[in-house]
């Protein structure tokens, strides 16, 4: 039957067409396709976490030095998630993510001939604009086009892939750079990966119906709705046409339909990232500051962040069975509990299992949370809302690797974690609190 848009109300729009599918192998590409991307991106913001150490190590760094080194991609990742999320929601999801794997594969190749702080710190910030930008478009286009009944789960499996690139970060760390002075110039022209992968993912991904109809090109979406459709052997359906809205503007986010999620999306995003990467980001070089050397300090570090996976695995069960509000303040809680413990452990096997155990948590609370953000918002603004979230988490993102050497010198290890500990209990309060539920629910579409 041809579809055509038409006024009868007992008839299904595209995205009730979409979000009622089965699931299927054009969900797989998406979430391979999409995934691909996530895991390089981690994969990039790991390798400075090693390479940063070798690099203070040869170029004789200070601490404050190596905190800018740490930091200024976080900066770039602030402009880029609240540019890149309003750039997603005018031009598609799948343009500026592709876009975005382009720019930071390309700085991050060039990062392997910096010959100097300066030089290194103008292209770390390049490669943040492009990583800021990746994380909630390739979110919200994953969501877009997920079936509603496993929408949050398709997110966290979507998280999930940063484990993957993390992991791929920790054996480069572990194998690659200590080979030699120039082992971390190697490290970093791995990154020119993204930069090719780009090119499969513009032409092989598909758009968002969603976007691509609230933008008056129907033929297109009908296009990829049919696709699916395909793939899940369901018959094709005409289609009434969505109710006409006007397009909401990213000031919309603090009107009063959406002023209290987006504050409380606000709050979580900002402790999330406080805590994360203060002690990730800085996890091989305060493991090295203990007294392990170099090789054994990425070991470790290697081998809390196998923890991830499972962390990943159990949350995307629950935010079908709990639910995402009650997910995410679940990991936080426990976030809050490891991370407390990672500060008062001295003995070896007290440093993995806390460590592990903080791994876990944090990454599916992080999973949780990629899938809660982009569904609280319509589809006009649903990039950015998402990319506004992300910046303003950056913002401590930054602030986090600039205050823990200070944290260190003043009060030690201890307190440095039952700040982490405390910022992620303010995440959980947050999260339950002020947070929609959205399991189940269908996206938006206004």
């Amino acid at each position: 039957m041809v579809s055509t848009d038409v006024t009868d109300q007992s008839l299904p729009t595209r995205p009730q067409r979409m979000g009622r599918l089965p699931y299927s192998r054009a969900h797989t590409r998406v979430l391979l396709g999409s995934g691909t991307g996530w895991a390089l991106d981690a994969m990039d913001v790991g390798l400075i976490s090693f390479v940063g150490l070798a690099i203070a190590t040869q170029w004789d760094l200070t601490r404050t030095e190596q905190s800018w080194l740490l930091s200024i991609g976080f900066v770039g990742m602030a402009l880029g998630a609240t540019v890149g999320g309003m750039l997603a929601d005018r031009y598609g999801r799948r343009t500026v993510f592709a876009l975005t794997l382009l720019v930071y594969g390309l700085a991050t190749g060039a990062s392997a001939l910096a010959t100097g702080l300066a030089a290194l710190l103008v292209l770390r910030f390049l490669v943040g604009i492009g990583l800021g930008a990746e994380l909630p478009v390739a979110s919200t286009l994953v969501s877009e086009l997920s079936p509603t009944r496993i929408r949050g789960r398709m997110v966290v499996v979507l998280e999930s892939f940063w484990a993957v690139g993390w992991l791929l970060a920790a054996l480069i760390g572990f194998f690659v750079v200590p080979l030699g002075d120039d082992g971390w110039r190697w490290a970093f022209a791995l990154g020119l990966v993204p930069a090719l992968y780009a090119v499969v993912v513009r032409w092989g991904m598909p758009e968002s119906p969603l976007f691509l109809e609230r933008r008056g090109r129907a033929a297109e979406a009908e296009a990829v709705v049919r696709s699916f459709e395909e793939s899940a052997g369901v018959a094709h359906e005409e289609s009434r046409a969505l109710p006409e809205a006007p397009p909401k503007t990213p000031g919309a986010l603090w009107s009063a339909a959406y002023r209290v999620r987006t504050a409380g999306i606000w709050v979580v995003w900002f402790c999330v990232n406080f805590s994360y990467y203060g002690a990730f980001i800085w996890l091989p070089s305060l493991l090295y500051a203990q007294g392990f050397d170099l090789v054994r300090s990425f070991g470790y570090t290697l081998v809390i962040t196998l923890a991830q996976l499972p962390g990943y695995a159990l949350a995307a069960v629950l935010v079908e069975v709990w639910g995402r509000r009650v997910t995410l303040a679940t990991f936080l809680l426990g976030s809050a509990a490891s991370a407390v413990c990672f500060g008062l452990a001295g003995e070896v096997w007290q440093i993995i299992a806390a460590g592990c155990a903080m791994s876990f948590f944090n990454l599916g609370a992080w999973g949780a949370l990629y899938a809660i953000t982009p569904e609280i918002y319509p589809t006009s603004v649903r990039a950015s809302g998402a990319g506004a979230a992300a910046g303003f988490g950056r913002i401590a993102s930054i602030a986090a690797p600039l205050l823990v050497p200070v944290i260190l010198g003043a009060w030690g290890n201890a307190a440095l974690f039952a700040i982490f500990g405390a910022a992620f209990v303010v995440g959980a309060a947050a999260a339950y609190l002020l947070l929609p539920e959205q399991a189940g629910d269908a996206l938006e579409t206004t």
